[in-house]
């Protein structure tokens, strides 16, 4: 298993998933903290939210595990919504930021 083929996989199948709040994907938002291919396909993955309160907070993990586990190479997702370090606009990427219009 290409391990960096399978993670450009997983961020094809995350910039499917948008905030409903904000017109762009969680990859770009910076949503996303980390991801780690293990052994058979597990796959762990580290996000956050916008805001503890948001309002998706329980529908919005569920979408980014169904994604991420229609990739072919996943067999397992483990999700760990986190709020340390707290999500900010500078976690934003640069494509973002541009369709924003926040520069």
């Amino acid at each position: 298993m290409d391990k960096k083929a399978v993670e450009d996989q997983i961020i094809e199948a995350l910039k499917t998933v948008y905030d409903p709040e904000i017109p762009v994907d969680i990859y770009e938002l910076g949503l996303i903290y980390g991801i780690s291919i293990g052994e058979g396909g597990l796959v762990n993955l580290e996000m956050t939210l916008t805001s503890p309160m948001c309002p998706v907070a329980e529908s919005l993990p569920m979408e980014v595990q169904e994604k991420v586990l229609s990739v072919p190479a996943v067999s397992d997702v483990d999700l760990k919504v986190v709020y340390d370090p707290p999500w900010s606009k500078d976690r934003m990427s640069e494509e973002a930021r541009l369709m924003l219009d926040m520069f």
